[in-house]
């Protein structure tokens, strides 16, 4: 694994200072930063040229840690989750904890539970959550893998994950979906 631990190191230093880094998901290439800090969300919001009213998600390391995010989480949506094999995105009502530039206009807040090796060891190193949107400007497409990330986005982070920088596997953004009125699971995306 190319420079997996200094990655890793250098990307707490820069989360925990208030920073932005582009790092490798389980889906696609993605902007980040401590979920916790509200300064560095609107950093990601001003390089992304994105409206502060669309909300970004967060990444988690474990089921476990979504209750201290939301009040009363559905179990329904959390086994849901649990059992794709495709990273899904789920929806939650009742956000709590979080800064409110992520807490969208109803209340929810957009969590993944991540698999991914390095993602699951940045997490846990970082002990909090991570916010996590596409390595691209508001409008144009989502990254595919890294060398198709435009310049403007990797002059704009603090940090860049050298880690699977050559891998060109094409990768898919997430699943995303909610339970709606009648207490269903709804696929969003």
């Amino acid at each position: 694994m190319k420079n997996f631990e200094n990655d890793i190191t250098n990307s707490i230093n820069v989360l925990q200072q208030g920073g932005i880094i582009l790092y490798p998901t389980d889906t696609i290439w993605g902007i980040g930063c401590d979920a916790t800090n509200a300064s560095a969300i609107k950093k990601i919001y001003h390089l992304k040229n994105r409206e502060e009213k669309k909300s970004m998600i967060i990444l988690l390391a474990r089921e476990g840690d979504i209750k201290n995010y939301v009040l009363n989480p559905s179990k329904k949506i959390i086994d849901y989750t649990a059992q794709q094999t495709k990273p899904t995105t789920a929806i939650f009502q009742n956000a709590i904890n979080l800064p409110a530039e992520l807490i969208n206009s109803d209340g929810s807040i957009a969590i993944r539970i991540v698999k991914d090796e390095f993602c699951q060891m940045l997490l846990k190193r970082l002990q909090g959550p991570l916010v996590s949107t596409s390595a691209n400007i508001s409008g144009d497409a989502s990254p595919q893998n890294f060398k198709v990330i435009s310049t403007k986005i990797k002059n704009g982070v603090d940090y860049i994950v050298q880690h699977r920088q050559d891998d060109l596997q094409i990768f898919q953004p997430s699943s995303i979906i909610k339970l709606n009125d009648r207490e269903e699971i709804e696929k969003i995306r």
